[in-house]
């Protein structure tokens, strides 16, 4: 009981030096760890064998059950691999993995029923998830063994994301290969959804057993907590999920600590974490390595998110790494409930896609704001260290070779409810050794992405700034290493950007390019710009009027 104590201990006074950290930039409330009782119940007493081979899901739940009916304790996953379908975690359980002990689900598909629930931010009908919770209050997953979700079973794989031998050992392990020899599926229902993705959408009226076709297309994520409380994820593997790994939604009071997850890199849907509309969370010292995005934060996806009005809020993320994801830090694209009053610090991505990346689009809504990010490092980015883009189109962020990207038709369209605000983020103190693009700002016509401000920043790069379709953008004390230099900052119609002790790469070719008749009230100032070939160009109707160097 004394370690307890002293673990919850340690707990409280890391939150409360975050909540040190974060108190000028946003009022964080208090997130206190889950208290259990003592009672230890063994998996083993209920049946459970670490064969590997034996299937222990009832054995495993009918421990859980039996301990949140004594009132709560924990539940103990001793040394040894233990096979098993999806379990539910239930209200004042500790699910315990001691060293050595690792979760091992299943392949077998028919385990997974079909349940209604919630797939990228829209109401929908998934296998079930090889761990759950609804409407839990005071959870935990803790220890130091493996949760492994078995997700390389239900996963497709593109052929080009593979070695020659690499592909020849997939085809040979059985599935079903495209007509066009491009991509392997498990099965010819998951072929046959992949083809046609509309047969996976939840539509009014329709049940479970509707979604029987395409039952092996529809791949659950590995944990998901919905509508939970008080919740503690701590020392734990979690990797190889078929689709997100982690992903608490509509919950709230959640500390993440000291976690390890992991996925291949080529892991379609393979996110790390989503926190999709909670509210008052803590991540720290964890490290990710994942397929797709890495810490991501959503909130609901166009009409149904903005409908549940449920913002994710009050984030503290510390002291973590990603290594390879398209993102290290994302915020959406299904956004359209909302973020804010969220803060990064301390983290570093490696070999990422992209580093900070925040995505929506038309349609979204939703409106994110107060972000504060410091003290941020990067290397091997192979895009954008930082990118914003309202203009997201459901694609892998760096283009594969050979690939043709069509920019987007800029034109401008009303504003409604479905148009989204990105608006009063602070980055500061980051540095980036290498990425395709330093800094990346595009937002829509009729909605410019505002009150951005960067400071205190080494970047190199291939490209240094791109900005257009932005307003309020303040770049304080930025240093941009880039082998491109012509030019080093590209501004297309854009209004009230500024630049203090902007710094480059030893006499650029031309260190501005300003494009566009919407273009205002550019103003440069403590930048040697005399270092330059060019200082300057102008294009499509810009006026130098609107342009001051002082």
């Amino acid at each position: 009981m004394m370690k307890h104590n002293f673990s919850a201990f340690l707990i409280a006074f890391a939150i409360f030096s975050s909540q040190q950290i974060v108190a000028q930039a946003f009022p964080m409330p208090k997130v206190k760890p889950p208290v259990f009782r003592k009672d230890t119940l063994d998996i083993r007493k209920f049946g459970a064998k670490p064969d590997g081979v034996t299937l222990n899901t009832k054995a495993i739940q009918d421990a859980i059950t039996a301990c949140n009916k004594k009132g709560g304790g924990v539940v103990l996953v001793p040394s040894g691999q233990f096979l098993t379908g999806p379990i539910e975690l239930l209200s004042n359980v500790n699910l315990h993995l001691q060293k050595n002990a690792m979760l091992l689900f299943t392949s077998d598909f028919s385990q997974y029923k079909l349940v209604e629930t919630n797939w990228e931010g829209l109401r929908a009908v998934r296998n079930q998830s090889p761990v759950s919770a609804l409407k839990a209050i005071n959870i935990a997953i803790t220890g130091s063994g493996i949760i492994d979700g078995g997700g390389a079973a239900w996963r497709m794989v593109k052929r080009e994301k593979q070695t020659e031998s690499q592909w020849k050992r997939l085809v040979a392990s059985g599935g079903v290969v495209s007509e066009d020899k491009k991509n392997w599926y498990p099965s010819e229902g998951s072929m046959l959804g992949n083809k046609n993705p509309s047969l996976g959408l939840w539509k009014e009226g329709m049940k479970p057993e509707d979604f029987l076709p395409v039952k092996d297309y529809l791949r659950p994520n590995l944990l998901v907590l919905n509508g939970c409380k008080n919740i503690l994820l701590e020392g734990v593997v979690f990797q190889n999920s078929a689709a997100w790994c982690l992903h608490p939604i509509m919950s709230s009071n959640i500390i993440i600590r000291n976690l390890n997850v992991k996925n291949p890199w080529y892991a379609q849907n393979g996110d790390g974490i989503d926190l999709e509309s909670c509210k008052d969370v803590l991540i720290e010292n964890s490290i990710f390595d994942v397929g797709d995005d890495g810490i991501c934060i959503k909130s609901g996806r166009d009409a149904q998110g903005r409908k549940r009005a449920m913002p994710t809020e009050n984030v503290l993320i510390r002291n973590s790494v990603v290594y390879q994801a398209h993102g290290g830090f994302v915020i959406g694209s299904e956004m359209s409930g909302g973020a804010r009053n969220i803060y990064v610090t301390n983290c570093a991505f490696i070999g990422t896609d992209i580093g900070l990346r925040f995505k929506t689009t038309r349609g979204r809504g939703g409106v994110v704001e107060n972000i504060h990010i410091k003290n941020i490092h990067m290397s091997g980015i192979a895009g954008e260290a930082i990118l914003f883009d309202m203009y997201y189109a459901a694609k892998d962020p760096v283009p594969l070779e050979g690939e043709k990207r069509e920019l987007p038709k800029v034109e401008f369209k009303p504003v409604t409810e479905e148009t989204p605000v990105f608006k009063n983020f602070f980055i500061s103190d980051v540095v980036c050794n290498g990425a395709a693009k330093a800094i990346f700002i595009r937002g829509l016509p009729e909605m410019h992405i505002s009150n951005i401000n960067l400071s205190n920043m080494t970047l190199q790069a291939e490209k240094g700034i791109e900005c257009s379709e932005a307003t309020d953008i303040r770049f304080n004390n930025v240093k941009i290493l880039s082998k491109h230099t012509s030019p080093v900052v590209d501004i297309v119609n854009s209004d009230r950007i500024f630049f203090n002790g902007l710094s480059t790469s030893a006499a650029p070719e031309l260190l501005f390019r300003v494009g566009g008749d919407r273009v205002r009230q550019i103003e440069v100032s403590n930048t040697t710009a005399q270092d330059a070939k060019n200082k300057i160009e102008y294009e499509f109707g810009a006026s130098p009027s609107q342009v001051k160097f002082k």
